[in-house]
């Protein structure tokens, strides 16, 4: 028998359509007065449908979040909830507006709830990212992680397709990434493969049909379970991989996830065989070796981008992310050295099937 230790993060989790109007109720149970409603500028419009929601308990709306949190970013939305007495942040968005109330949290120690509209799985996770002078880090902070998380699938109808699909390939990575985590233990491993399971079922229905209540359901369900796996162990190749192609080169950070994943699951799959079988289990397939090829024609049945090339990534700068990739690596299963993992990009870039 593997011995393990599984440590659970205290959160409050409240799922099903139309939770969204709980969310008053929510700031009372714990105990703010003044909740600031982050977003992007993009969803400004939903902030304020939120804020309206909160009545007097709104503090006001701060639509200034993007990616990767740049700490400039982060420093200015600080001195804003200062200036404004809030006591609590409502981060109603994807992972950019999750991040920019992590960075807030990570000082002031105030509580968020989340509410979010994509499927990146950060708010659930005691996970933050910065990014400052081309460089993303990421830390643990238990004063980060959201309180409390509403998932109300209604919230995600209007996502558009292609940033639901690259979404969901970026909270599948979480699941597939933790089933060969170095701390990976049972709890997780099966929520892992559950997730992988819906989000594969529920991705290609909501591509198809985006406005099906319970696909887009199911894909927010699938997405928990992948953020919850990303909360409680370790990543490997793949996130460091990413972080370096979205604080250096300002890739999109879901669109990054998705194309990579293929590559770095075939990465891995001699390394941690189980691990990939489950992988290839949870999407219709039987051996390891079959988990990078399966993923990569998910890719195409909901329209992922081919190739880094096709997401702003310059072909000039595959080599110093080789090189970023390998200096401090995650730990991984298999080995992480330059060569292999340059060549792991050059595919990627292309476009290729992983090999």
């Amino acid at each position: 028998m593997q011995g393990f230790v599984y440590q659970s993060a205290p959160s409050r989790v409240v799922f099903g359509a139309g939770v969204l109007a709980q969310l008053p109720d929510e700031v009372m149970r714990l105990g703010a007065r003044r909740a600031l409603v982050l977003t992007t500028p993009e969803r400004r419009g939903l902030g304020e449908r939120v804020a309206r929601l909160l009545g007097e308990r709104a503090a006001g709306v701060y639509a200034q979040a993007v990616m990767h949190v740049p700490i400039d970013v982060a420093r200015a939305a600080r001195e804003e909830a200062t200036r404004l007495g809030a006591d609590c942040y409502v981060a109603v968005g994807g992972g950019s507006t999750i991040g920019l109330g992590k960075a807030i949290a990570l000082e002031s120690a105030q509580p968020i709830i989340a509410v979010p509209t994509t499927y990146a799985g950060s708010e659930v996770t005691p996970i933050y990212g910065l990014t400052e002078g081309r460089l993303k880090k990421t830390g643990r902070d238990a004063r980060v992680l959201p309180r409390t998380v509403l998932y109300d699938p209604e919230l995600t109808l209007t996502l558009p397709v292609d940033i639901s699909a690259a979404s969901g390939m970026n909270a599948m990575a979480h699941a597939v990434e933790a089933l060969y985590a170095q701390d990976a233990n049972p709890v997780i491993s099966l929520m892992a493969e559950e997730s992988i399971r819906a989000l594969a079922q529920a991705l290609p229905d909501v591509v198809r049909h985006p406005d099906n209540i319970t696909a887009r359901g199911q894909a927010l369900y699938g997405a928990w379970l992948a953020g919850v796996c990303l909360g409680h162990v370790g990543m490997a190749l793949h996130h460091k991989i990413c972080h370096t192609l979205g604080g250096t080169f300002n890739l999109p950070h879901a669109q990054a996830h998705a194309v990579m994943l293929p590559h770095t699951a075939h990465y891995n799959h001699a390394a941690a065989p189980l691990a990939l079988q489950r992988v290839a289990r949870a999407l219709g397939g039987e051996q390891a070796s079959d988990a990078g090829p399966l993923l990569h024609r998910l890719n195409q049945t909901l329209g992922i981008p081919a190739g880094l090339s096709a997401i702003g990534m310059p072909e000039a700068g595959l080599e110093e992310a080789a090189t970023l990739a390998c200096a401090n690596p995650y730990d991984n299963p298999a080995p992480v050295e330059r060569a292999p993992i340059l060549a792991l990009l050059e595919r990627a870039w292309r476009g290729e099937a992983p090999a």
